[in-house]
């Protein structure tokens, strides 16, 4: 299965990145590899994420270190919708999203 990253979790990356640039190069250059491995797992195995159906029945996520890679699962493809702190508030991030 493909995998694609929405816009929002494209911006939710910039960020994380940014961070890591001020902070530690070489951390931000190990959570890169360490999401680009966890999307290709997604793309394989699509089920392995933990369900939000509170949110949407077809989102689901997944941990990476402290943050939380959030995507939905359609019938061909997996679309990376956010990718978040887990200390954050989730309700609030989902409250206003519209379907894909």
């Amino acid at each position: 299965m493909e995998y694609s990253i929405a816009k929002e979790a494209s911006q939710d990356l910039d960020e994380i990145l940014d961070y890591f640039l001020v902070r530690n190069i070489n951390a931000g250059s190990r959570f890169i590899r360490e999401f680009n491995k966890k999307c290709q797992n997604i793309a394989q195995f699509p089920n392995i994420g933990r369900s939000y159906p509170k949110f949407d029945p077809r989102l689901r996520g997944i941990r990476l270190d402290s943050y939380i890679i959030f995507y939905r699962v359609f019938e061909d493809s997996i679309v990376i919708v956010r990718v978040v702190s887990g200390y954050r508030d989730l309700s609030s991030i989902f409250a206003d999203v519209d379907d894909e």
